[in-house]
């Protein structure tokens, strides 16, 4: 979200203002043809700070995950394939003996669509004629590309000493939580839209209540972890990762979770929607002697195991 003008007009200048955002693909490319900046970088490392007099002032930390790279190869090769497969039907249409295809820009029309569809023109030199139509690959576009498979940069303005290289890694990694917080706030689970206010003052109240709804949300979470598909232990996950830049971890505790659908003590997993519901079920009942010497009173419907130990998590008495 934080583009390069975000950052110029918004955040320029501002004292006590940390930042980390990342570079797009065209900034990436302008950076690794540069002088300073040297793919050897990774022989030991799979992240390293590079500098460049582009961004004076920031600090740039180049990641490369060997998955990612393996990811991005083979989606192109698949979009290729199927690419070419497409534009040889075109060519074939042109080489029929009845209703041929003809006119360069009936021909072109048909190309664009295909190359519209999975955006691999770059890669293809393409040529067209009144009566014929022939393409090939690029290599040299497609190696251009490959080069930077798997690398990507992220930018920061935060100094060494409060941020190290590592540590600026994971924030930006961490930028599915954020995610994560808008999806619940917007429409998971607190909905915070559509806003029928029309009044300035009550918008921001509005906002601010579904804020406070979603930082309950968070806290709950933290103590209903046990019971939960989230991962109780993130240390435990942590220490298992090759890398900070590798895939995250689960930790032994949430991958016996995710198999066996038990937690530690046999209770049944839920995720936080389920156990909300769950939890519903839980009544105030109002009874009404038949005798009227008995006035109504009050009772409260007994909680099953599973509920007694959320209950107890959330230091809340049955």
């Amino acid at each position: 979200m934080l583009t390069a003008a975000r950052l110029r007009e918004d955040f320029h200048g501002v004292e006590g203002l940390g930042w980390i955002s990342a570079l797009r693909t065209k900034e990436i490319q302008k950076l690794v043809a540069g002088s300073g900046f040297q793919f050897s970088l990774f022989d030991d490392r799979d992240f390293g700070e590079v500098y460049s007099p582009e961004f004076p002032g920031e600090r740039l930390i180049a990641c490369r995950n060997p998955l990612l790279q393996q990811e991005r190869a083979r989606k192109r090769e698949d979009l290729l394939q199927a690419t070419e497969r497409e534009l040889q039907l075109i060519v074939d249409a042109t080489c029929r003996l009845k209703n041929r295809l003809q006119g360069k820009s009936r021909i072109a029309l048909r190309v664009g669509k295909i190359i519209h569809r999975f955006k691999m023109g770059k890669h293809f030199v393409i040529e067209i004629t009144e009566t014929s139509f022939s393409f090939r690959r690029d290599p040299e576009s497609i190696a251009s590309e490959a080069a930077l498979d798997g690398i990507y940069v992220i930018r920061t303005n935060v100094p060494v000493p409060e941020l190290s290289a590592e540590e600026a890694v994971r924030s930006y990694k961490r930028l599915s939580t954020v995610e994560r917080a808008f999806r619940s706030c917007k429409t998971v689970d607190l909905h915070v839209r559509p806003i029928y206010h029309q009044l300035p003052e009550r918008v921001r109240a509005h906002v601010f209540l579904c804020m406070l709804a979603y930082s309950v949300e968070w806290h709950m979470r933290q103590k209903l972890a046990p019971l939960l598909f989230d991962d109780e232990d993130p240390a435990a996950g942590e220490s298992l990762r090759a890398s900070i830049v590798a895939p995250a971890q689960q930790s032994p505790s949430a991958q016996r979770k995710a198999c066996t659908l038990r937690t530690a003590d046999g209770l049944p997993v839920h995720s936080f929607a389920t156990l909300l519901r769950d939890l519903a079920t839980l009544t105030k009942n109002r009874v009404q002697p038949k005798t009227l010497a008995f006035s109504p009173f009050d009772t409260l419907a007994r909680p099953t195991p599973l509920q007694q130990r959320a209950l107890s998590l959330l230091s809340v008495a049955a």
